[in-house]
């Protein structure tokens, strides 16, 4: 992949792992288009990267998606990176169905909907990727966010089956597949995390080589032990082991 020149829209991009990716994209003079849902963070965006666009909406909103093709034509790269977490208990009677809808919605449905309203502009372009931001949760789960975990594991299983689709095309389809990172979806939960700009420079090599799959940092041994010795991987998740 070419890292310069391109017309780049991100969702979730105006904090954690989607900012750096906005930052690192910038800085190497790509046109960047931020989505995101609360404007004064958007507005904190415009600031620190002088030229970029933002637009304050909602992945859900398939209507105001439909929009971003005709406004945006020059989009190439479509990175899919917006997402919620909530840790509960699926039995509590209390727990709101909100939640549900809002996980599978954000975190499945929003980056299905967007890649299918602008693969017809991707598929018109002499290079184009499609980047999506999974987790090590969707391979091994952690016992108290099972809806996020399974959303997860859809978003992996989409990426590469589309990549399978889109193998002979000018589409190149990346996965990034983070340990915990230091975002305010992980305020409060974990030790150790890694930061978005240390995740950015592992998928960053990547990016340029066009290996699709990135794993990063604790990843590759997660799911080396989920390989060889499953049952101790699913006994770390399920023990309380934080990965995002």
């Amino acid at each position: 992949m070419k890292t310069k020149g391109n017309t780049v829209l991100i969702t979730g991009g105006s904090s954690g792992i989607g900012l750096a990716l906005a930052r690192r994209f910038w800085q190497e003079q790509n046109n960047i288009i931020v989505l995101g849902r609360d404007e004064a963070k958007l507005a904190r965006v415009r600031d620190m990267l002088p030229g970029c666009t933002t637009e304050r909406m909602d992945v859900q909103d398939v209507a105001s998606l439909a929009q971003l093709p005709q406004r945006h034509p020059h989009i190439n790269i479509l990175i899919n990176n917006a997402a919620v977490q909530y840790n509960y208990d699926f039995a509590d009677p209390y727990q709101s169905l909100d939640i549900i809808a809002a996980e599978i919605g954000t975190n499945v449905l929003g980056p299905l909907y967007l890649t299918k309203l602008l693969l017809p502009q991707l598929l018109g372009q002499k290079e184009a990727a499609i980047v999506n931001v999974s987790s090590a949760l969707g391979f091994v789960p952690k016992e108290h966010a099972p809806v996020y975990c399974g959303s997860k594991a859809a978003v992996h299983i989409f990426t590469k089956s589309l990549r399978w689709q889109l193998e002979k095309t000018a589409v190149n389809v990346f996965e990034i597949i983070p340990p915990l990172v230091d975002t305010p979806m992980t305020q409060g939960r974990g030790q150790e995390k890694m930061t978005p700009e240390a995740v950015v420079d592992t998928f960053w090599r990547s990016f340029k080589h066009d290996q699709y799959e990135v794993q990063i940092g604790k990843v590759k041994l997660l799911l080396w032990l989920n390989r060889v010795i499953p049952h101790l991987a699913e006994g770390m998740m399920r023990g309380g082991q934080e990965a995002t």
